[in-house]
């Protein structure tokens, strides 16, 4: 396989488990080695009390490109720790993109940057991960 052909059979695999993900309506809309993006239609019951998409969701969708761009080798990967930045706020009917890319990969360690606008292109949140390797360990089973 092929790191793009590895990079594919992970987000596929990784989607047909992510019951958060399938919850919120996230979807993949690309994965590439160490990359990811993926979209989020903010619904009304994504709301926050001051009629704006609840940080801890726009939290959930970066952290989710994050997850799938750190994986995206097929190696056991988890967070290790993650800050973000809200810029802008998200509104109901805004369709939110993370677009997640690797900043540095050394040995079990990395660390990864997203960045989430809307429709619009206007920045909504930045985001930095940083995440862990478990050597030796798929994400999703090897195609057969």
């Amino acid at each position: 396989m092929t790191p793009q052909d590895t990079a594919d059979h992970v987000g596929t695999g990784m989607m047909a488990n992510d019951q958060a993900c399938q919850a919120l309506g996230i979807r993949v809309t690309h994965i590439a080695p160490g990359r990811a993006t993926m979209t989020m239609t903010v619904r009304p019951d994504m709301l926050n009390g001051f009629a704006i998409c609840h940080g801890g969701l726009i939290t959930t969708l970066a952290d989710s490109a994050f997850a799938y761009a750190c994986n995206s080798y097929n190696e056991l990967t988890v967070a290790s720790g993650l800050s973000v930045d809200f810029v802008a706020p998200g509104r109901e009917g805004d369709v939110l993109t993370a677009v997640a890319e690797e900043v540095s990969l050394a040995g079990r360690t990395g660390v990864y940057d997203v960045n989430v606008t809307n429709q619009r292109g206007e920045r909504i949140a930045v985001f930095r991960g940083r995440s862990y390797r478990m050597k030796g360990r798929p994400t999703v089973p090897p195609a057969a």
